[in-house]
């Protein structure tokens, strides 16, 4: 596997370097692959962030080595997507620990009951709403905001933390 520095941005000519492949075969995958989207800064140019990367690094596999054709890569990358998209989410405990015998009390009950309702004022959208009329693809997009601006908030994080 293609080690990828450890930065949070890259131009299109790095990118192009930890690829193996031409400027011009990068964007025009951007226009076949809608997985492959780099931002662009303020002077216009591309910035590939590492999933970016690591999608040109997948699509470059599918087509050069497994010979799969444009068509056939956009299937196979959205079945993978799609499967990546069953993850569990998993919640850390508080960091605050109780005492030995507690403590395994405290993971028989988390098996045993429903997530705490803490969790619920966490992430409003996977608590339980009761007499919720919208229709259910309104419901599914309103949670995908609310991922994307988790998302979002991370990344403004993981900047700042790198600052």
């Amino acid at each position: 596997m293609t080690a990828i520095p450890e930065k949070l941005y890259f131009k299109i000519g790095e990118v192009c370097e930890i690829v193996g492949v031409q400027a011009h075969v990068l964007r025009y995958w951007e226009t076949e692959f809608s997985m492959l989207t780099p931002q662009k800064n303020r002077a216009g140019q591309r910035t590939y962030r590492r999933r970016d990367v690591e999608m040109a690094l997948r699509i470059k596999e599918l087509l050069y080595e497994e010979q799969y054709t444009i068509a056939g890569a956009k299937k196979r990358l959205a079945n993978d997507t799609r499967g990546a998209s069953k993850l569990k989410v998993v919640v850390s405990e508080p960091t605050a620990a109780p005492a030995s015998s507690q403590r395994s009390q405290q993971r028989k009950d988390e098996r045993a009951a429903p997530a705490p309702r803490e969790r619920a004022r966490e992430f409003p959208s996977t608590a339980p709403v009761k007499d919720d009329k919208r229709p259910p693809l309104q419901r599914i997009a309103d949670q995908l905001r609310e991922i994307l601006l988790l998302l979002d908030n991370g990344d403004a994080e993981l900047k700042s933390f790198r600052r």
